[in-house]
Parts: structure tokens; sequence; C-alpha cells
């Protein structure tokens, strides 16, 4: 993976508008939290293969971190937290979020075929 391009991104974005797509997003702070805070709070989100069709899609951030947006036709998917990206396979966007010790922290990641198939 390598640091967020916005441009390249936001290309790589768009070349899925209006197709069947399938999305894995995941949210952890998870056992680093628990590990080294007794009082912390573990949160997390997960889903996988969702089946979506987006109309617009757009990537923002600060040069240090990015939140992708993708519009459907019922609402918004969106992840926060983006640092870095690739291009997985055949038309699989990676994008995933990793804290200052490269832990992650977010992953979206979007594919025209199921993920794990």
């Amino acid at each position: 993976m390598k640091p967020i391009e916005i441009e390249h991104v936001q290309q790589q974005l768009e070349s899925f508008i209006h197709k069947d797509v399938y999305v894995h997003l995941e949210t952890t702070n998870g056992a680093y939290a628990s590990h080294f805070n007794d009082k912390a709070y573990n949160v997390g989100a997960y889903i996988r293969n969702a089946r979506v069709n987006f109309t617009q899609a757009k990537i923002i951030g600060d040069g240090q971190s990015y939140r992708v947006g993708l519009k459907t036709q019922l609402g918004w998917v969106y992840a926060e937290g983006l640092t870095d990206w690739t291009m997985h396979q055949e038309n699989q966007l990676l994008l995933a979020g990793h804290d200052q010790e490269g832990r992650l922290m977010v992953a979206l990641h979007i594919s025209e075929t199921p993920l794990g198939q």
C-alpha cells in the first residue's frame, strides 16, 4: 500500500459508479485499546460483501487522513480516517487507515466480484 494520492483514488472510485459492486467496510480499535488501557472501550463495525450501486463517489481530506463517501439511492456509505490505498487484483480498490504505529483502524474494499471468492 502507498499513501493516498487523492486524484488517483478519485479516478478509481469513479470507475465503480453505476455498477453493482461488493463492499467490505471495517473499523476497529479492537485489542489495541484494551491491551494497553483497561478503561478503554472497544468499538468496531464490520460488513462484508454488501452489494451496492452508487451514483457518486468522493474523497476529501487534509493530506493526513481522508474520508470516502459513496452515495447510494437510499443514503451514504462512508469511511473516515483513511491513509493508504492500492489497487488489489482486478478491479478491486483497497483503502485503509492506519494509526501512527501502523495498526489497521479502518478498511474500505470495493470490488466488482464478491470478496474472498
